[in-house]
């Protein structure tokens, strides 16, 4: 009770079959098969892409939220919320 044995899988696909036909289900997976594709290069592309900028960024920026020696300039573009209401 609960699992299924090859017969009802081969209705399941007979059904399929009848209602979507070979063609269309030829392109779907001709379709799917395409997009995993793409994925996994664009995946690939990505991490050699980000190998080669982290190494070239990390030596001329460190990484945001990284304390280093020297201290901040203050902004002066920057308003007081608080400091206006009182004032």
């Amino acid at each position: 009770m609960g699992s299924f044995s090859i017969w009802h899988w081969l209705v399941v696909l007979l059904i399929v079959v009848l209602v979507f036909g070979t063609k269309k289900l030829k392109n779907i997976g001709t379709d799917l098969g395409g997009a995993v594709k793409g994925f996994k290069d664009g995946m690939r592309d990505g991490a050699t892409d980000a190998e080669g900028n982290n190494a070239n960024a990390s030596a001329a920026h460190p990484p945001v939220g990284q304390v280093t020696g020297t201290p901040a300039a203050p902004e002066r573009d920057t308003i007081d919320v608080e400091a206006r209401r009182k004032g």
